[in-house]
């Protein structure tokens, strides 16, 4: 009898957790749809061939969560998921195209050379991160909820190569 009440504990911090995870994807997924401004930032990634007709062309490194344009040194969105999905590194170089109707076109055109590592995925106050040799690089939250990983999970990431002061990853898959 002793047991149903740890189970049930378990679960429910099993649950919370989960809870505490979804909740925190749906803030962030809110915060990349509505941006900085409040104003509505609409996503596109382009595809081969795609043309692009009119618009201002702006070059950035990635930085782990935006991109930091190249000659303005101003700060634009990279929705997480595009992130996420095409394992940015902290340093790629990408191209963000503003078309006349504002739709904002990400495409990445430089990857910086990165080493895959084996890391357990750790949380602290709503943010994840992997640790890796007693070194924690964040992660996006949009990679977290993406790979379904749970906290104390071994984890492969990407980070940059010749960079040993980066502070972000790319994860690659969950272990």
């Amino acid at each position: 009898m002793s047991e149903l009440p740890d189970k049930q504990i378990k679960r429910l911090k099993n649950l919370l957790q989960e809870a505490e995870t979804n909740l925190a994807a749906a803030r962030e997924m809110l915060s990349s749809i509505i941006g900085e401004e409040g104003g509505l930032v609409t996503v596109g990634i382009t595809q081969p061939g795609a043309d692009i007709v009119g618009g201002r062309v702006i070059e950035g490194f990635f930085d782990g969560q935006q991109m930091i344009g190249q000659d303005d040194g101003k700060i634009y969105p990279v929705p997480a998921n595009y992130a996420s999905k095409s394992k940015l590194v902290e340093g790629d170089i990408l191209k963000l195209t503003i078309t006349e109707a504002g739709k904002m076109i990400y495409k990445q055109i430089g990857p910086v050379p990165r080493k895959q590592v084996i890391g357990t995925l750790k949380t602290s106050e709503g943010k994840y991160s992997v640790e890796v040799g007693g070194r924690e690089y964040a992660i996006l939250l949009a990679s977290v909820t993406y790979f379904r990983i749970a906290v104390g999970q071994q984890v492969a990431i990407f980070i940059p190569e010749a960079n040993d002061d980066a502070s972000w990853a790319a994860v690659e898959a969950a272990l």
